[in-house]
């Protein structure tokens, strides 16, 4: 991996993809992410939320539950199912407030809970703390993809 490659991916703007059927609500989050430095895609169901995230592989979801075609819980467990997704961070935006329900957010995946009305300072902090981990971890996967790299050349040079 070159330096110039590692510098591109951490100035890269992450990308949040906010997941609601209703209009206001989707207007609203993406209203409060204008706070954040980030580019925002939306989708209105959970199926276009699973294209959406094979097309742009976004760097947070922001994921309603209450949804036609396909429930955010649905949508978590087969992203988090997914190697290729599993490591994306997804916050549940839901009315739902029954421990139940949130049991049953846990059990699909999901990495953490905002209760609507979305408070502002809250989402734009756990984003900020979810986007920080996500940079973190892709990091880490990149220098141990690195160093697995070199150690498969040291070995090879020692064979020789």
């Amino acid at each position: 991996m070159e330096q110039n490659e590692t510098n591109k991916d951490e100035q890269k703007q992450p990308v949040i993809l906010v997941v609601d059927d209703n209009q206001q609500n989707l207007e609203l989050l993406q209203a409060y992410l204008e706070d954040v430095d980030c580019e925002t895609i939306s989708a209105s169901d959970g199926l276009e939320a699973l294209e959406m995230v094979k097309k742009e592989m976004p760097d947070l979801i922001l994921l309603d539950v209450m949804m036609p075609k396909m429930s955010g819980f649905e949508v978590c467990k087969r992203l988090k199912q997914d190697p290729q997704t599993t490591d994306i961070p997804i916050i549940m935006v839901t009315a739902l407030t029954e421990f139940g329900d949130i049991e049953r957010g846990i059990d699909s995946g999901t990495d953490d809970f905002l209760s609507k009305p979305v408070n502002k300072l809250e989402l734009l902090t756990r984003i900020k703390t979810m986007l920080k981990l996500k940079h973190l971890t892709d990091k880490l996967e990149r220098t141990l993809a690195y160093l697995n790299e070199i150690e498969k050349q040291a070995k090879l040079a020692k064979d020789e």
